[in-house]
């Protein structure tokens, strides 16, 4: 009987467990899918109750407004969402390869970012705010800031 290669073996396991990180993570964005189709469906619903209820044209685009931020909401958590899975299946992928190569990863691990608290509709802990804090600092003002195309 014919002895198979070590090497190949490794190679087929690598390569079956790909495949299935791909099928787990469209499984995965399939779900976070549904859940955003489904939220939007109750937005409406929600909407088509309060717009019944209101008596003024302001609270009937109150219902609006609150149906497309939650609208809005929703999608954002399915982009993270698939972001998340994609970043589960590049781990995977990384680590297999790390480990079955016998290379030894140089640093630590780099961090996944924080998630944002509070980015939506009434989603801040007490005390929370989902304003982020400024990436650089305010422009220069005063009468000795000169703007690159002139006073503006």
């Amino acid at each position: 009987m014919k002895q198979k290669n070590p090497n190949s073996i490794v190679h087929n396991r690598k390569s079956l467990t790909r495949k299935m990180q791909s099928a787990k993570q469209k499984l995965s964005d399939m779900a976070s899918t549904a859940k955003e189709r489904m939220v939007v469906c109750e937005a409406k619903a929600a909407e088509k109750a309060e717009q019944a209820m209101a008596r003024t044209k302001e609270e009937k685009e109150i219902a609006h407004q609150r149906r497309k931020a939650k609208e809005a909401e929703a999608n954002m958590d399915m982009h993270m969402a698939k972001a998340t899975h994609a970043e589960e299946k590049l781990m995977a992928k990384q680590s297999h390869y790390h480990l079955s190569q016998g290379h030894v990863t140089h640093g630590a691990p780099v961090p996944a970012p924080a998630p944002v608290i509070g980015h939506g509709y009434r989603h801040n802990p007490p005390g929370v705010t989902s304003v982020p804090p400024a990436a650089y600092p305010p422009p220069p003002t005063g009468p000795h800031h000169h703007h690159p195309y002139g006073n503006v």
